[in-house]
């Protein structure tokens, strides 16, 4: 998993509540078990019509924001089913943040286990940083996870609060499979300590 330490970039403004995790990825892109190609298919239904045609007022397809590193949302982002596809769709795309007045738990989790780091701050602090955010590529937006501080274009400084743990987690970019690994010697002398006592459980 990428480290994340901090993150300047445009911010994409999406001030909708309860965008749920079909609407982030439709479910008849779940058929797949890799976390790549999915970016393709993020808010499939709001992005294109019927034909596959991209809708030009959405967001993502206007210019100024195609390339959004930072998503500002409404209340209650990623509710619906615990799809891990959601924040796979997402991390694809390119979003590596995620500020909003409140998320769905089970996706909430599963943002900090795959890199992506979601931000929970009150409404009125939300809604400046979305006036900023709609102001596209003319206003970059200040990630910076070490500090716990979001810094907006005119100067303006926001802090956030997070877990410490997942603060680590982040920082040096270890999932579930990499904290496990920061215990590599004790699992390896576990191992050798197991298959000399009981030598009978390493036998094929």
């Amino acid at each position: 998993m990428d480290k994340f330490t901090s993150l300047t970039g445009v911010a994409a403004p999406l001030p909708m509540i309860n965008v749920d995790t079909d609407m982030i990825i439709p479910k008849q892109f779940l058929k797949t078990i890799k976390r790549t190609g999915l970016g393709a298919h993020l808010f499939d239904e709001m992005r294109f019509d019927g034909d596959g045609n991209e809708v030009p007022d959405f967001v993502l397809n206007q210019p100024a924001w195609r390339r959004a590193q930072i998503l500002v949302a409404g209340d209650n982002f990623g509710c619906g089913s615990s799809r891990e596809h959601a924040p796979w769709a997402l991390l694809d795309f390119g979003i590596r943040c995620i500020i909003a007045p409140s998320f769905a738990d089970i996706f909430y989790n599963n943002c900090f286990k795959n890199g992506i780091l979601p931000i929970r701050l009150p409404q009125e602090e939300v809604d400046k940083l979305m006036a900023d955010a709609e102001r596209g590529a003319n206003a970059t937006i200040t990630i910076d996870l070490e500090n716990q501080e979001i810094k907006g274009p005119d100067g303006g400084t926001i802090r956030f609060d997070i877990d410490p743990f997942r603060k680590h987690c982040l920082l040096n970019g270890l999932d579930d499979i990499g904290l496990t690994l920061e215990r590599r010697e004790l699992i390896d002398d576990f191992e050798g300590r197991r298959t000399t006592q009981q030598p009978w459980l390493a036998a094929e």
